[in-house]
């Protein structure tokens, strides 16, 4: 496993990362613990949750119970501002709030720390100055080490800096936002103000729900897939246009006898401001699979390639 820092900061994270969203969810504690134990394994060092992960919570109970004495060897990551209630009193980004969530996402995680503290979506009820003086204040207190964004536009990425600057506040080291070869919008804006800001970029859904991974043929879901079983997912990433580019990359893979989900990999990892690629698992072996796909590299004249297949 390769390391990179996280943006400008100091923090390394392994250059593959695991997702947590499945926990509670489609893992109960066992088949988490296989997937969290195979991911020490293979060297896999950054842990990413949220607190609305798992039916509100469940994501960092299961993983506060699993890691024990290997808390220490992994970045654990994890999220505030989704609604974590039905009555829309615990949500957002108000001091207020946060001071309360921390100490939530503390106690269900089993730790005295978190490593990376992340806004996971923007607040337009509270200033963002009042969010980034209690997050240094956590930071101060050594109850939060770093601190990072998540679905933030490119506006709200530099205007959050420029705060934190004018204010001599802890800045945020890290953006998280959808990024694949499908979904590309991140590169209009965030991925270039995160460049120039000297943020880490940390992409989810890099396999777009199982899509990139190949499996799927003939504008088909694989049986048993996400994308089979879940019709939200199987609308927003099974377009036409989608699939199309597919087609086109798996062809490429095919002549140069790599797989789609290596190569998935292989271009986010290519670009310079991505830190790590934030993959879920539901087993141990798909672990593995992420870990080689990490491995890849593309030349320049191999991007240059799929930046046409990719325009088509």
């Amino acid at each position: 496993m390769k390391f990179r820092n996280l943006g400008k900061s100091g923090l390394l994270v392994s250059e593959v990362g695991l997702g947590c969203n499945n926990f509670e969810m489609r893992l109960d504690l066992e088949a988490s613990r296989k997937v969290i134990h195979k991911a020490l394994d293979l060297g896999i060092t950054l842990f990413d949750t949220a607190d609305v992960y798992g039916n509100k919570g469940g994501s960092e109970t299961q993983m506060g119970k699993i890691l024990g004495a290997r808390r220490k060897d992994i970045v654990l990551a994890t999220k505030f501002a989704m609604p974590m209630d039905d009555a829309g009193r615990k949500v957002g980004a108000s001091r207020r709030y946060i001071m309360t969530a921390v100490e939530d996402s503390l106690k269900r995680l089993q730790t005295d720390y978190i490593d990376l503290y992340q806004q996971h979506q923007p607040d337009p009820n509270t200033p963002i100055d009042e969010t980034l003086r209690a997050l240094d204040d956590l930071i101060r207190q050594g109850k939060v080490r770093y601190i990072g964004n998540s679905n933030f536009t490119g506006w709200q990425i530099a205007d959050a800096d420029w705060t934190a600057r004018q204010l001599g506040l802890n800045r945020f080291v890290s953006a998280q936002d959808e990024l694949s070869l499908v979904f590309r919008k991140t590169e209009e804006e965030r991925l270039p103000a995160c460049a120039h800001l000297g943020l880490g970029f940390l992409p989810f859904f890099p396999l777009a729900s199982g899509l990139l991974t190949g499996k799927h043929k003939a504008g088909t879901a694989a049986e048993g897939s996400r994308l089979a079983n879940t019709q939200r997912l199987a609308d927003r990433y099974m377009t036409p246009a989608n699939l199309a580019v597919v087609e086109r990359l798996r062809g490429w893979c095919d002549t140069r006898g790599i797989g789609m989900t290596d190569l998935a990999f292989a271009w986010l990892l290519a670009k310079p401001v991505v830190s790590s690629v934030i993959a879920g698992a539901t087993k141990p072996e798909q672990l593995e699979q992420n870990v080689k796909a990490g491995e890849t590299k593309l030349t320049a004249e191999d991007l240059a390639e799929v930046a046409k297949l990719l325009e088509g």
